[in-house]
């Protein structure tokens, strides 16, 4: 049994979680220590270059079955990698970095951009980010909060 350090922070296997500098004030995501790198559902994921450096303009719906506060991101491609998916399927994806703010600390992400649309999550949290500093708790959820109730009713597809 893994036995939290005293500097380590607590956290459920689900979350609410903000993505402020791409402009995602909330998107819930899944913890998942059995997958290495993290995810995040994209939309139209175009690449292009930008003072000789490859960028890439994408679309984040945070919300599923909706595609109310879409959000425009564009950013430097950071890597390309090969990700065996959950279902064994080996695909190439791009990876860009963005800061996530997981039960109140804010922590830099290497983060692959996918098609998430038939997961439960837009966003999963893997390994390499759980690695600085998180303890998960398979038992619990939303120990850093919940986004506001407006929020909630909006990623159920519910009007205000």
């Amino acid at each position: 049994m893994n036995v939290p350090s005293h500097s380590s922070t607590l956290a459920g296997w689900r979350e609410w979680v903000q993505l402020s500098d791409i402009g995602v004030p909330w998107i819930k995501a899944k913890l998942d220590t059995g997958a290495q790198t993290s995810s995040l559902h994209a939309h139209d994921a175009t690449v292009f270059e930008r003072d000789g450096i490859d960028w890439v303009r994408f679309r984040v719906r945070p919300w599923q079955r909706s595609h109310a506060d879409e959000v425009t991101v564009e950013c430097p491609v950071h890597d390309r990698r090969r990700v065996r998916s959950s279902s064994g399927h080996v695909e190439e994806r791009i990876v860009v970095r963005m800061l996530v703010v997981l039960v109140g600390r804010e922590v830099p992400v290497e983060v692959t951009l996918s098609n998430r649309d038939q997961m439960g999550f837009r966003m999963l949290i893997g390994r390499e980010a759980l690695r600085q500093g998180f303890d998960v708790t398979s038992s619990r959820s939303f120990l850093g909060g919940r986004a506001p109730k407006v929020t909630r009713r909006r990623n159920r597809g519910r009007a205000e």
